[in-house]
Order: C-alpha cells, then structure tokens, then sequence
C-alpha cells in the first residue's frame, strides 16, 4: 500500500514537471531577454520568487497545482507592467533599482563608494581582471552598474594601440600586485621583488604618506612603480554617472 502511495506521488511530481516548465519558459520568453540577461533587482527578486514557487510546487504533491499556475502567470505579468512603467516614468525606474556608483576615478580606489555598495577590493580586482585590467593605474573610471556589472573606461594612453590607428601592434602590458590591503603590507608580495617594508616604507614617506594605516590600497608592478589609493583621497573629480 506504501509502495503504491509512493508511486502515484512520484507520479503527480514528474506530471507538475511536465505542465509546469512549458508555462515557465513561457512567461519566462513573454518577461524578454532583459529579465534573462541583465537581472536588475526588481527583475532577479522576480526570478527568485517564481524559482521557489515551482520548487514548491514540484517538491511538495500536496500543493494545489492550478494555484501555482496562477501565481507564475501572475508574476510574469507584473514584470511584464513593470518594466513597462520603468520605460515610460524614470522615477519609477530609478525607485525600483540601484544607482551606478563610481568605484575607481584616475586609478584610485573609491573606499567610501566600495563600502556603500559592499564590495571588496578582491571583488573589484577580479572584475578588472575579467575586463582584460591588470594594472588598476590604467583606468579613468570604473563603475558598478545597477545589475552588479563592472564597466571601464580606460585612460586614453592606456588603450591598446591597433593597427587600425596607427598599423602597430602594442608588445607590452602590464600587471600590477596588490602590496598594501587596508593597511596591511603582503610581505610575500614584497619577496617576490626582492623588497623589503624599510623600502616600502620609504616609498610612502617620499609621497609624504607617514601612517600605513592611511593607505587604502596599493599596488607595484614590474618596475617598482607603487601606485597607492588612500583611504580618504581627495581633490578627484567624480563624473555624475545616473540612469
């Protein structure tokens, strides 16, 4: 009798499977490729919501399966509004999602900017590094948009020359190490350079840097240029990036 009652719930799960992910791709197509791609938080609060519906309903045969239905064509149309009243009133859209925020101007480290949106400097690191920037001192400004993506704009120097501009190939690139992380020194970093903190420390001195807990984060490359962000830098001129 157990086995049989076993068989019939297995049996309405792989059916809600069935009927369920049809009307799924459905509403997900009719939500557009903006709900897909980009995931701001109105539209990822929307995926999440319909993610815990369906496994609800999949998962649990004593879940009434019409209602289910409902609710996902429900949250498909709201969306569906939504996006529409972000399109034609910009209040609306600028309520309901995150502003960019400027993290980095002229090669420097916003700290206050990264605190505000919670992301750390590995965060920020790794992000430059899946945009092809090794070396932060090469970027004028870089932003976090709405939907949690970084975009860069790279200081005109530091573009890679093609043959398009000048029919020559650019050779070199260049990396940078993080050396100084909130105040605190990676001597392994250091090591690797054959340097030491009493050189370190001369560096910052001759920037008239005198406390290393000043120093928000800095960076050496193969030359053993220390380019440094402190924690509260000043005099940048920060571009007024809105939606």
């Amino acid at each position: 009798m157990e086995m049989v009652e076993f068989l019939k719930e297995m049996l309405i799960v792989l059916g809600r499977i069935i009927t369920i992910l049809p009307l799924l791709l459905f509403i997900t197509i009719f939500m557009g490729k903006r709900a897909i791609g980009q995931l701001p938080i109105f539209d990822f609060l929307i995926i999440v919501t319909l993610g815990a519906v369906v496994g609800a309903d999949i998962a649990d045969p004593s879940i009434k399966h019409l209602p289910t239905a409902v609710a996902i064509i429900g949250l498909g149309v709201l969306q569906r509004v939504v996006a529409n009243w972000k399109i034609s009133n910009r209040k609306i859209g600028r309520f309901i999602t995150f502003e960019p925020t400027v993290i980095i101007q002229d090669g420097k480290l916003l700290n206050k900017n990264l605190k505000s949106i919670r992301y750390s400097i590995d965060n920020i690191l790794q992000m430059l590094r899946e945009k092809n920037v090794f070396d932060m001192n090469e970027v004028e400004t870089a932003i976090i948009e709405s939907n949690g993506s970084l975009s860069v704009l790279k200081k005109p120097q530091k573009n890679t020359v093609t043959l398009e501009d000048m029919n020559i190939v650019k050779t070199t690139s260049t990396i940078s190490y993080p050396v100084i992380v909130e105040g605190t020194i990676y001597s392994e970093i250091l090591n690797e350079f054959s340097l030491n903190e009493a050189w370190i420390n001369q560096q910052l001195s001759d920037q008239g840097i005198h406390n290393i807990k000043d120093v928000f984060f800095a960076s050496i490359n193969n030359s053993h240029a220390l380019h440094i962000t402190l924690k509260d830098e000043r005099g940048l001129t920060i571009p007024p990036i809105k939606h």
